[in-house]
């Protein structure tokens, strides 16, 4: 995936007809960071490409996707199908990731013990759901937190702050869907 992001980035950058100079002062990172992700010899942390992507306003989810919209009639997926990314101990994958006029995000979330989703309270104009399979989360939303074990659920707007931690010892799993399917 390393190679593919130098190359969707350079892809990117040309689209929008800008130098690596230019995406670097937008993104407030060195152009030989551009530089040198586009070629492939440098992997940018998740935190840096989300910096990148702010300047084009392209959601992390939408760069990994492009250019590769699926038939939106496609019912089934693989294992193999599914877009999956890693920050903070989490591993998401996203169902259906690839159709091109998406209206519910679906995820299978794994939260290594330790795991959140990120230092920051995330904030998105959408609502969500979900239902913890394995493991112990904790979900704090605005000022309220809550220990959520196997078979717990949660339904949230998501425009209140919000962040999940696994605090157990093993591997939590989530599976949650959202809409609209912002990220």
């Amino acid at each position: 995936m390393d190679s593919d992001i130098g190359t969707r980035l350079k892809a990117l950058r040309t689209m929008y007809g800008l130098s690596q100079r230019e995406v670097a002062k937008r993104a407030g990172v060195t152009n030989s960071t551009i530089s040198l992700i586009e070629q492939s010899r440098v992997s940018p942390s998740v935190d840096s490409l989300k910096k990148v992507l702010n300047s084009f306003s392209l959601s992390l989810i939408e760069f990994l996707t492009m250019d590769m919209n699926e038939d939106d009639d496609k019912i089934f997926f693989a294992k193999g199908d599914l877009v999956e990314f890693f920050e903070n101990g989490a591993h998401l994958k996203i169902v259906g990731a690839n159709r091109k006029d998406r209206k519910l995000r679906f995820l299978h979330e794994r939260y290594e013990p330790g795991a959140h989703s990120g230092a920051d309270m995330l904030t998105h104009n959408s609502e969500e759901a979900g239902m913890v399979i394995q493991g112990t989360i904790e979900l704090t939303v605005g000022q309220n937190s809550r220990v959520l074990k196997e078979g717990d659920s949660y339904y949230i707007n998501n425009k209140i702050p919000h962040r999940f931690k696994n605090i157990g010892k093993g591997e939590a799993v989530i599976i949650s869907a959202a809409t609209p399917p912002s990220f």
